[in-house]
């Protein structure tokens, strides 16, 4: 017969005044047990009963366990969340892995209050006792259910960082960076996303050592070791995400090395032909930014000629040839060849910082033809280069604040910046020898700090003053000067100072399980 209100009480008053007699009352905390079998008010009633003399009765701690979580299954939404907000009260010794697990499939609730409820008793546990918390947490990672992995995963990637340095201790953090890694083994793209931006913030990897393990765990993810296939969009999505993943990490101590000579080996040469699952992302543009992004921390490289001749071949394929130079006379004097500047922006930066580690590679590396051609693509760029930045300036001349907010006036922001840099680079290449001494700051990347850098370099050299713009441009013949500069409709992308691509697809490392080949199973209970 089910145990009633009445006898809940009763029973609760005995082992309450009991005080060190509880032992003896065993009978009565087995009615107490009982009441999950009774109606709603008394699984409310045995929801709060039951953990506050849990302790006392250990030869009862499964069944009573058992009892409530047979309540956090309730169909009544208003007991579940009663039974799990008094759960934490379990975790005591050896239960603490068994309750933190428990919690973890509980995240699989579409009910979003007692989602909340689930949350709060996870970081009061976690209080307790971290590494059994993490234990709990990692178990259903590796071996629950799909769902319950993505929940746990975005749990520990926003809770974390949450938490006080009293709880993530050197000790659980090092456990951490030991279960994330078992976990890296096989993983989706937006997994891995999550768990690289956890891991890197932990405080025991912010030495040069725990970088260069981070890029270590990067490395393993995009496969270095094997041949791009540019024709599968889901090997070029995975190379751009450990990429953009890998890059905060670089540094002058933590190098890129590995990541620019797989690009400058594997992806420039195949660069006409990568596909993306994101149909309207340019996937040249991105690559070309994350190689420009990634040169300046680049070590000593095996391969420095051959490597800075492949960027130096990509290079001249985006700077063309003046029109009367072609052969061929295919365009003709009304079909100028289009200035590509944000990929030239990209290559130059790029060449221009391999190119300190091997300063005399247009001197000695390159043939005389070639070199000659290159000069003459550079002249001609150069030239289309002053007549836009003008045309820029006069455009932008007097406009602040919310004048300069519009989509217009942003996109020709930015595009005075790419000009800028793009000037400054080419007038390096233009000494004799080349000199690769200038320094400048990607336009989509923020300003560097210290504002008075910009001033130190010459205007000459940045923004190509009105004057000193005259003076270059002067000597000129007159048809260099005409409107063919002006750049036509679709040069630049609208989104052309941002770099905020995400992952929207997904893959998985294809060692074990294979992309979602993981079986799903009911909500039954799998505790």
């Amino acid at each position: 017969m089910a145990v009633t209100i009445e006898e809940l009480y009763r029973n609760y008053g005995i082992l309450a005044d009991a005080k060190e007699n509880l032992s003896q009352h065993k009978d009565a905390y087995q009615a107490i047990l009982d009441g999950v079998r009774g109606g709603p008010k008394e699984k409310r009633l045995a929801a709060q009963f039951i953990p506050k003399f849990f302790s006392s009765f250990p030869e009862l701690a499964d069944a009573a366990i058992n009892a409530q979580l047979d309540l956090c299954e309730d169909e009544d939404v208003s007991i579940r969340r009663q039974a799990i907000k008094e759960l934490p009260r379990f975790a005591t010794g050896e239960n603490i892995f068994r309750v933190a697990d428990i919690l973890t499939q509980l995240l699989q609730t579409d009910d979003t209050a007692e989602f909340n409820q689930v949350n709060v008793a996870l970081i009061s546990i976690f209080k307790m006792d971290a590494k059994g918390t993490l234990g709990g947490l990692f178990s259903q990672i590796l071996q629950g259910e799909d769902i319950v992995r993505e929940r746990a995963i975005k749990f520990l990637a926003t809770k974390l960082k949450t938490l006080p340095e009293d709880v993530m201790t050197k000790e659980v953090e090092d456990y951490v960076f030991a279960e994330t890694k078992k976990v890296l083994e096989d993983v989706t793209g937006e997994e891995f996303v999550l768990l690289m931006r956890m891991v890197s913030a932990l405080r025991v990897l912010q030495s040069v050592n725990g970088r260069q393990q981070l890029v270590e765990l990067v490395v393993e993810q995009a496969d270095l070791e094997q041949a791009l296939n540019p024709a599968d969009p889901d090997t070029v999505d995975r190379l751009l995400q450990c990429t953009r993943q890998a890059l905060p990490l670089f540094s002058k101590n933590v190098h890129s090395t590995r990541f620019v000579t797989y690009f400058c080996e594997h992806v420039l040469p195949n660069l006409s032909t990568l596909t993306s699952p994101i149909a309207e992302l340019d996937i040249q543009l991105e690559v070309l930014k994350l190689l420009a992004e990634m040169s300046p921390f680049c070590g000593d490289m095996e391969k420095l000629e051959a490597n800075l001749n492949t960027l130096f071949t990509k290079l001249v394929e985006f700077m063309p040839l003046p029109p009367d130079e072609v052969e061929n006379g295919e365009n003709s004097a009304s079909e100028e060849p289009k200035l590509q500047f944000s990929y030239v922006e990209c290559l130059l930066f790029g060449f221009h910082q391999l190119g300190k580690k091997l300063p005399d590679f247009l001197v000695d590396k390159v043939d005389a033809e070639r070199l000659k051609d290159f000069k003459i693509r550079l002249q001609y760029f150069a030239r289309g280069l002053q007549v836009y930045i003008r045309q820029l300036r006069m455009a932008l001349q007097g406009k602040t604040g919310d004048a300069l907010k519009t989509e217009e006036n942003k996109i020709k922001v930015v595009a005075l910046k790419i000009t800028n840099n793009i000037n400054v680079l080419i007038k390096d290449l233009f000494h004799n020898p080349p000199s690769y001494k200038s320094t400048v700051t990607l336009s989509w990347k923020p300003v560097q700090k210290p504002e008075a850098a910009a001033p130190k370099r010459p205007s000459s050299e940045e923004m190509g003053s009105g004057t000193s713009t005259k003076k270059q441009i002067a000597p000129l013949p007159r048809r260099d000067a005409r409107q063919i500069y002006n750049p036509p409709s679709g040069k630049y992308s609208a989104s052309i100072g941002n770099f905020t691509y995400e992952q929207r697809g997904g893959y998985r490392g294809g060692r074990g399980r294979g992309f979602w080949a993981r079986g799903s199973r009911s909500r039954g209970r799998i505790y």
